[in-house]
């Protein structure tokens, strides 16, 4: 069996080359994602960096924790509290105390970082940073700066006034900081919620447990911080933890969407491989071969190649990683610490993954070949008989079934879940295939409608191109499927973010009535002073709002962060904002009310709900009104009281009847200046608002996108090569016949141009299909949008399907034609 196997390895050695190449670049993808996937399960241990030197840091509670009958829940607090004044005085008994602020400063005129963060200078010691030029700051307008960019005496333009360098310091890699006076940092930044204690840390733990003893309010979610827990007094702790999220969901999609194509593309590689053979499989019957030698030998073939593959495959994915993981970071999209380590599971899984794949895609063949009769071997036509086979049948018409029940279901259960990543990236794959498993019936008439004009054309060559692929049809199928994939997963993957993106734009066009929208600098927000200037701007009815966050309790045991918007006035926001309301009335907002949406568990007008705001606090409040669904992005709205000290981010403006526009607007540009804020019209701040995914989420789709298209782009070629190369004696035939060279290659062309246009088809189905679906959930969540087909994008793809389908399969049939044609025409398959 074993010599019989190498024998035909080495006779047929351009069919095992198209199913080598075609596992080995599976298996090296998957080892490519893997070990990506596995570096994203751990992160660093990250040090402290602004509190290094700090004996203690006490932070005010950050945390909201909420008990249920399934264990405590907790969730990040959107605006963490301020230690209390009770815990401070009693922390001062200990030893001093340093209060720490953080606030942005931004650089104007093109000069030194741009984006500052500014501190009081008595916690520079901490991290710690020393004068290395000039002093430390003395008066309210002067600051001490990290890095060379200014040097003392030198004044500088901030949205904060002008400022003079008093100081420099070696700035230590984290941040751009300026350093204030204590006293004019608190003046902006009020808000304290961490401060640094030079004082025993197991006296400043006792000091806490005391006053949470005496029920000191506030006192409960106070954290004393020491050693490397100090990092949580940086800013941002949790980013590690956060990006590490981020790529393991891109990475696990990565992998999942490369498993289903390499499954994909290497069955349909061998079981084509398999079926060339069927003339030989026929020969060995007549020798005396029983079925049982046939599918035996058939498997080992698989195996030996399967080994062979997964090998090369496993060290192309270890070559291939690092360059991944490098593009990943200097994309933004992982932290710059992220790199590949020492993980070998990712190598086992490639590798056994790879051989299992090559097994199970050769056991349906390897029934085939052991049903061969002896008579094949006396077959002359190439004439497909029994393509559709009765598991063929079985499994492409259960997946089509599911893919569609599924749909069926979620569109009358939950719409809105059709609209989440995992969903609309997963979801084509079952489509995609019960396309390919049935592709064979849909492939004769589709076949013949492409060639219909050119069979009717002089010359032979339409003809001759309808009847090859009507007689070759598991062959056309075959061909077909890499660019059925590759179609398919650029039409339902952009798409499906074209659409998304569409839908969201088009309901803020819908809820956005105001003639001007004025927004803070990113990160900061709007004082009484800027809000008044806006208010007295003549002709201008102004609905200052802030960000802000709602938490409930679902079900008892989900406690849901929800994005709320923080209104002055209801009656202005309903001048200004047209919210998608089903139920109630904007104008009935008030301060013990509330604006939710249909996803809330409790969404009835008049019922009450219990809430926790953005710091914590428990509320109950009435809902006032309920928005509709929409592509999930409408948020709750609360009045300002229930915002906790949230600073005004936005201002929508409406015009006062006679007002003129461009007065108004000169105005409202004068009264932010002093903020650093921008004033654009309603439709310019809803196209921004709306410009689609940003550009770390866009790399993340092509990334995923770019492994699958590479993969069935090569793919193409590759089974091209092996059907090309099966052909040798056909080409010979048909020189014989009296065709010319330059007739023989046109056919070889039109015939791939045909097989990819087949595909390109095939796939567009597949992609309305999944399309119309995301469009049937946007209808019945009311969302004002329809289905988007990236054209641009599936034609580029499917062109450049076909150029490698025609490249892949004239550059072997020219060679061919070297060849004389009598001893070509001798050869047999």
């Amino acid at each position: 069996m074993l010599t019989l196997t190498l024998c035909t390895l080495r006779a047929r050695w351009v069919s095992f080359v198209g199913s080598f190449v075609a596992l080995a670049l599976g298996v090296a993808l998957l080892t490519l994602t893997g070990l990506a996937l596995a570096a994203s399960l751990d992160a660093p241990d990250r040090v402290p960096e602004r509190f290094a030197a700090a004996p203690v840091v006490v932070r005010g509670q950050d945390t909201l924790r909420v008990p249920t009958p399934s264990g405590e829940r907790t969730e990040e607090l959107a605006r963490p509290r301020a230690v209390p004044d009770a815990v401070v005085a009693r922390l001062e008994r200990l030893g001093t105390v340093v209060e720490d602020r953080s606030f942005p400063v931004r650089v104007r005129g093109g000069h030194g970082p741009g984006e500052l963060v500014g501190h009081p200078w008595s916690t520079a010691a901490f991290a710690p940073y020393r004068i290395d030029a000039g002093r430390a700051p003395r008066t309210a307008d002067e600051v001490v700066v990290t890095g060379g960019w200014a040097a003392p005496g030198e004044r500088v333009r901030t949205d904060r006034g002008t400022l003079r360098v008093a100081g420099t310091v070696q700035g230590l890699g984290f941040e751009d900081a300026v350093f204030f006076t204590d006293a004019r940092a608190a003046e902006l930044a009020p808000l304290s919620v961490q401060s640094a204690i030079d004082a025993e840390a197991s006296a400043v733990r006792e000091a806490v447990r005391d006053a949470v003893r005496d029920a000191v309010p506030g006192s409960a979610g106070v954290r004393v911080l020491t050693g490397d827990e100090r990092r949580y007094a940086d800013a941002d702790p949790g980013r590690d933890a956060e990006a590490l999220t981020a790529l393991n969901a891109l990475f696990g999609t990565a992998g999942g969407v490369t498993a289903f194509v390499s499954v994909f593309v290497v069955a349909s590689t061998f079981a084509f491989a398999v079926a060339q053979r069927r003339r030989e499989f026929g020969l060995l019957r007549t020798a005396g071969a029983t079925p049982g030698q046939l599918r035996r030998a058939v498997v080992a073939e698989a195996a030996l190649v399967g080994v062979l593959a997964s090998g090369t495959g496993c060290v192309l994915g270890a070559y291939g990683a690092p360059p991944l993981v490098s593009w990943v970071v200097g994309e933004g999209l992982a932290p710059a610490w992220f790199r590949v380590g020492g993980q070998t599971w990712p190598f086992h899984l490639a590798f056994w993954a790879g051989l299992l794949v090559a097994l199970c895609g050769v056991v349906a063949a390897s029934w085939r070949a052991g049903r061969t009769a002896p008579v094949e071997a006396l077959r002359e036509a190439s004439v497909d008989t029994g393509a559709m086979t009765r598991g063929r049948w079985l499994f492409g018409a259960a997946l089509l079934l599911t893919a569609l029940v599924t749909l069926v279901l979620a569109l009358a259960d939950d719409p809105g879940d059709l609209l989440h990543r995992k969903t609309y990236v997963t979801r084509p794959m079952l489509l995609i295939a019960a396309a390919a498993l049935l592709a064979p019936v849909a492939v004769r008439p589709l076949t013949r409608l492409l060639t219909w004009l050119p069979a009717r054309l002089p010359g032979a060559t339409g003809l001759l191109v309808r009847e090859n692929a009507a007689a070759g049809v598991r062959r056309t199928a075959a061909l077909a499927a890499p660019v059925l994939v590759t179609v398919a997963l650029t039409g339902s993957l952009l798409g499906a973010v074209a659409t998304l993106d569409g839908a969201k734009a088009a309901e803020t066009r819908e809820r956005t009535t105001s003639a001007f929208v004025a927004t803070a600098p990113p990160g900061a927000g709007f004082d009484a002073a800027a809000v008044e200037r806006l208010r007295a701007v003549p002709g201008a009815r102004i609905s200052p709002s802030a960000s802000s966050t709602v938490y409930v309790l679902e079900d008892g045991v989900a406690l849901i962060r929800s994005d709320a918007r923080a209104v002055a006035d209801p009656g202005a926001l309903a001048a200004t904002t047209r919210l998608p309301l089903a139920q109630g009335r904007v104008t009935a907002l008030d301060d013990h009310s509330i604006i939710v949406n249909e996803e809330w568990e409790e969404h009835t007008v008049g019922r009450s709900v219990r809430v926790r705001l953005g710091d914590g606090t428990a509320r109950t409040l009435r809902i006032a009104a309920v928005m509709r669904t929409g592509t999930g992005d409408n948020g709750v709205y609360v009045t300002a009281a229930n915002a906790a000290g949230a600073p005004v981010d936005r201002v929508d403006v409406a015009l006062a009847d006679g007002a003129d526009a461009d007065t108004v607007a000169a105005g409202l540009r004068e009264a932010v200046a002093a903020s650093g804020g921008r004033v654009a019209s309603g439709d310019e701040w809803a196209a921004a608002a709306s410009s689609g995914p940003g550009g770390a989420t866009r790399a993340g789709l092509l990334l995923v996108l770019g492994i699958a298209l590479l993969y069935t782009g090569i793919s193409v070629v590759n089974t091209l090569l092996m059907a090309t190369s099966d052909r040798v004696r056909d080409l010979a035939v048909l020189r014989l016949a009296g065709a010319t060279d330059g007739q023989v290659l046109r056919l070889v062309a039109v015939e791939s141009l045909t097989v990819a246009a087949a595909g390109a088809l095939l796939g567009l189905v597949v992609a309305g299909l999944d399309l119309a679906g995301t469009g049937a959930a946007l209808g019945l969540l009311s969302v004002p949008a329809a289905p988007v087909m990236p054209w641009a994008a599936v034609g580029t793809a499917a062109g450049a399907c076909a150029v490698l389908a025609v490249v892949a399969s004239v550059v072997p049939a020219s060679l061919a034609l070297r060849r004389r044609a009598v001893a070509a025409a001798g050869l047999r398959g």
